[in-house]
């Protein structure tokens, strides 16, 4: 029995393109000791996965001829642990391929929900980056004002959704006017101003009267740069992605740093979900209650089949998902 799998042919050196994947077919992978086969179901498509083909980040560089690594939520179909069993859900770091093996403590089992791709998007990894950078870095206050781009994003729609059910005024930065018009009729967001247009900076005076308290980038280079010019003093920048930086061999930083941060006595941090994981709990009981609420409406930009999984990605660095992006490998179980 063969296992199909998506490996790096040949490393981009500026923008993504179908040309630097190839499909394989390998041996199944056999479990050892203390390991799990795993059915992959549903697989993340993340702006970081185009970061990690330009080298080691926050995990080791991919490098040509290996499988594209991926977050993925997966059905156990043989365990030889015994605190796991044939049939559990868990989340698990994978590859794109129909069947990963994966160490039994390294995986996380998930609780049975109706809806099983929420495990990805609002009680999954795009929920849980939201809710963790908005309100252990961000630290929202009701009437202040919260900034977000990439706002019909995985994350974005989220950060804006929890900064409204806590009582903040929201403006989003997204791409295009119906992308836009979507986030508001969404989302809730107060307004949403769309970056394609000429004249961002006087835009974001408009939409923020009274200055921008938290700023949730996800974009970087000149977004961010415009961005740090309406922030009130002692606001707080909460640096999530940088995904206009990653397709392209000219990245382009920020002109106004530090200046902006040492005038303004900014707080700029960065993060990854992990680094709160010990909150985990205390955010899935809170997006429970939201989305319960009604405060929060989930969204989700699911691709099908494993095959897709190239062009589920080029498009996202293009812009073109609405809400949590992620590939369909396999059926749901039963």
């Amino acid at each position: 029995m063969t296992n199909r799998q998506i490996i790096i042919a040949d490393l981009p050196t500026d923008a993504l393109t179908p040309d630097h994947f190839k499909m394989i077919e390998t041996e199944m992978p056999q479990p050892g000791e203390g390991e799990l086969l795993l059915r992959v179901i549903l697989m993340s498509i993340d702006a970081a996965n185009r970061s990690w083909l330009r080298g080691a980040t926050y995990r080791a560089a991919v490098t040509a001829g290996d499988a594209m690594p991926t977050y993925a939520v997966c059905e156990v179909v043989t365990s030889n642990s015994p605190k796991i069993a044939a049939g559990d859900i868990v989340a698990a770091e994978a590859v794109w391929a129909d069947h990963v093996v994966a160490k039994a403590h390294k995986v996380q089992k998930l609780p049975r929900v109706e809806t099983l791709s929420h495990l990805m998007s609002v009680y999954g990894i795009a929920g849980k980056t939201a809710f963790h950078g908005l309100m252990s870095i961000g630290r929202p206050m009701a009437g202040e004002t919260v900034l977000v781009s990439a706002a019909a994003g995985s994350v974005g729609g989220y950060v804006g959704q929890i900064a409204k059910a806590l009582g903040c005024r929201v403006v989003g930065i997204a791409g295009g006017p119906d992308k836009c018009q979507w986030v508001i009729d969404q989302f809730g967001f107060d307004a949403c101003l769309d970056y394609h247009e000429k004249g961002l900076g006087k835009a974001l005076a408009t939409a923020c009267p009274d200055g921008v308290d938290i700023y949730f980038d996800n974009v970087g280079g000149k977004v961010l740069e415009t961005a740090l010019n309406v922030m009130n003093e002692r606001g707080r920048v909460v640096c999530c992605g940088a995904i206009s930086q990653y397709d392209t061999d000219s990245p382009f930083g920020p002109r106004n740093l530090p200046g902006a941060i040492v005038v303004k006595r900014l707080k700029m941090e960065g993060f990854i979900v992990t680094d709160f994981a010990k909150d985990d709990a205390k955010c899935l009981r809170a997006m429970g209650h939201w989305v319960s609420t009604g405060q929060i409406k989930v969204t989700e930009d699911i691709v099908d089949g494993l095959e897709n999984a190239p062009h589920a990605l080029i498009g996202l660095l293009a812009g073109d998902n609405k809400g949590k992006r992620m590939v369909r490998v396999a059926a749901d179980p039963r």
